[in-house]
């Protein structure tokens, strides 16, 4: 699954972040709310876990902002409020779960999974994604386009797995450092660049057809017939 991660704390971010990833998903680590919400609204996630004490916009006000926009991805608050008051506040504002720090990271796991059941998502629908006639196997690591196998290596999987669930929205290019490689923004670096062309070589060219586009000055979009 890919899920959002809202946590401010150096220290505890990092960890939910590396434990989420040994589970088998893949995650977006962010401190502060806005920059969340920017991502919320440009990518589909399986679900939202939110602290609701980050700086500029708590995870409480992103909920609910989410929510007004039609963002239905399950979300779970993960916070130190732990008062009954506080957390029928999470929960009206839209929250599907609430667990008080400290917490066991096993519960955490148990409680995401639960609420991908809650969602009708079970493991046989969520093992693919399907965009045209190109067919991600999540769990093999496979790619087929026109029952053709594609061989991709990790990276060129991860990074048009991330296209496929953004399909018709814009990635930029700082957007696939973070999600692909965990980098910052690098101007000096042309792994993104190199990484597409590559791709595009294996998923485009054999097909003689375009479904990555690139947007002048903006990033690169997926757009399968």
């Amino acid at each position: 699954m890919r899920l959002l991660v809202l946590e401010d704390d150096k220290t505890l971010g990092p960890w939910i972040e590396k434990g989420l990833r040994e589970a088998g998903h893949v995650v977006d680590l962010f401190g502060d709310g806005k920059d969340a919400m920017i991502a919320a609204m440009a990518q589909d996630y399986d679900v939202l876990v939110l602290d609701r004490m980050v700086p500029g916009l708590d995870g409480l006000a992103l909920l609910k902002a989410l929510r007004q926009a039609k963002v239905t991805a399950p979300a779970i608050f993960l916070s130190a409020l732990g008062d009954i008051e506080d957390r029928v506040e999470g929960l009206q504002a839209g929250g599907d779960d609430y667990l008080v720090k400290p917490f066991a990271f096993r519960e955490l796991v148990a409680r995401i999974e639960v609420l991908t059941r809650r969602q009708g998502m079970p493991e046989a629908q969520t093992s693919q994604l399907c965009a045209g006639d190109i067919v991600l196997d999540l769990h093999k690591r496979i790619c087929t386009r026109q029952d053709r196998e594609i061989d991709l290596n990790p990276k060129e999987f991860l990074l048009l797995e991330v296209f496929m669930r953004a399909k018709g929205r814009v990635q930029t290019r700082t957007m696939l450092l973070e999600r692909v490689w965990d980098m910052n923004f690098d101007p000096t670096t042309s792994v993104v660049e190199t990484h597409i062309s590559r791709l595009r070589s294996k998923i485009e060219k054999p097909f003689g057809d375009t479904v990555l586009r690139t947007i002048r000055g903006s990033g690169y979009v997926f757009e399968p017939r």
